[in-house]
């Protein structure tokens, strides 16, 4: 029974040794690219076995990175996986500013199977190289490459290669990596096996080709601007597994941007002088009467106004010319004729008051609600030499009939 918990605890403890790592330490060099892979494999033996033997590679694993003590990575190191089965990359380019700081990154491994964790430290150790800074630098946007595709070992080296057959320089490292993402790039449509593109830099120590220069004609800027793709001489060294997008290719020579740099002023250390302690008010402030200032703000509009309405009330009503002015100033002749005229129009409207006119027959009914037959109004007027629009019933008496059918198929009248 003894020896039956001793071997339970010894697998605890060993359980518990190995998911306790031991920090592993990089020393990457600044101004160069750096790249380190999590392998999936180096954590599936820290997680419980799968049931069915041969499954446990098939375990969804993700990684979370970060600075120990703050929840983000430093700003020049980024971390990308694609999916839950593929290995997760460290990848940036330090800068002497982080020469001499060790950097430890906990790297947190989550089996989502099983919801269990591992953990270990990676210390990176920057070191400074007498190369840095190189002062040639190109980048390069390859668009048929995803950013994992291109941090692979083999992938960068045959990239580097075909850029030192076109540059051929002493000294060429790669600086920098960048997905097209991360430079306000669109995800693409998932057709076609289209790429998200990576913009790739390099530097070296001699001037650029003149391969490289070809961007810079003025024949190839303007095929450039015209969205046409540009001769180059050197394309077809890339052409073969790397498709660059040559009007995108950025060259910079550092030794010329230091120099513009140079002429300006030391801009300090952004500190403001020392003007004295700082004498917030007082908390007993006095209150302030507004009043005044609410009579001001009414009454000289009110006042305004009132000036205005004056003027146009005297305007319309004093200022009226009237009738027996008009009429002064009007011909005499002209005077007649509107009394003339006015004379008509009132004996018209009188005479057209008092005149009877019949309706016409069309525009009375014929029947009433009750069905009885509505004499006309004005029978004595009717006048029988005008045939109205529609007979009444009592005219349709000495009519003919039309003869109907009886059920029995004879006619009669």
């Amino acid at each position: 029974m003894d020896t039956v918990v001793v071997v339970v605890w010894l697998s605890m403890v060993v359980t518990i040794l190995s998911r306790s790592h031991a920090d592993r330490n990089v020393y990457p060099s600044a101004g160069v690219l750096f790249v380190h892979v999590l392998e999936r494999e180096h954590f599936k033996g820290e997680f419980p076995p799968y049931p069915k033997p041969g499954d446990s590679s098939n375990d969804p694993i993700t990684f979370n990175t970060n600075l120990m003590g703050y929840p983000d990575r430093p700003g020049w190191l980024r971390y990308i996986q694609r999916t839950s089965h593929s290995d997760g990359v460290l990848y940036g380019s330090p800068t002497a500013e982080h020469v001499g700081k060790a950097t430890i990154i906990e790297i947190t491994a989550y089996n989502r199977r099983t919801f269990e964790t591992a953990r270990h430290n990676l210390v990176i150790n920057i070191m400074s190289t007498e190369e840095y800074p190189l002062p040639y630098q190109a980048e390069f946007f390859i668009k048929n490459m995803n950013v994992e595709e291109m941090l692979a070992s083999e992938v960068l080296g045959d990239f580097l290669g075909a850029v030192k057959n076109v540059w051929q320089p002493e000294r060429l490292n790669a600086i920098n990596i960048t997905s097209a993402l991360d430079r306000g790039g669109r995800v693409p449509l998932p057709i076609n096996n289209l790429k998200e593109g990576v913009y790739v830099m390099v530097g070296a120590d001699v001037q650029f080709s003149s391969c490289l220069r070809e961007v810079e004609n003025p024949h190839n800027q303007l095929r450039c601007s015209q969205e046409m793709e540009p001769v180059i001489s050197c394309d077809k060294k890339f052409r073969a597994q790397f498709d660059i997008d040559w009007c995108k290719i950025n060259l910079v020579d550092i030794t010329k941007v230091v120099m513009i740099h140079s002429n300006r002023p030391d801009p300090g250390t952004g500190v403001l002088p020392d003007i004295g302690e700082y004498n917030p008010p007082s908390e007993s402030l006095k209150s302030r009467d507004f009043f005044a200032d609410f009579l001001i703000t009414l009454a000289v509009p009110s006042a305004v106004a009132m000036v205005l309405f004056t003027i146009l009330g005297y305007s319309m009503c004093c200022r009226r010319e009237g009738v027996d002015k008009r009429n002064m100033q009007t011909p005499d002749i002209q005077l007649v004729h509107h009394s003339s005229i006015q004379k008509s129009t009132k004996e018209l409207r009188s005479m057209s008051k008092n005149r009877e006119i019949s309706w016409p027959l069309s525009t009375l009914p014929v029947f009433s609600q009750s069905g009885e037959v509505v004499p006309p109004i004005h029978p004595d007027n009717y006048e029988t030499t005008s045939m109205p629009l529609m007979q009444t019933q009592t005219n349709l008496q000495n009519q003919i009939q039309i003869p109907q059918q009886q059920p029995s198929g004879k006619w009669y009248s």
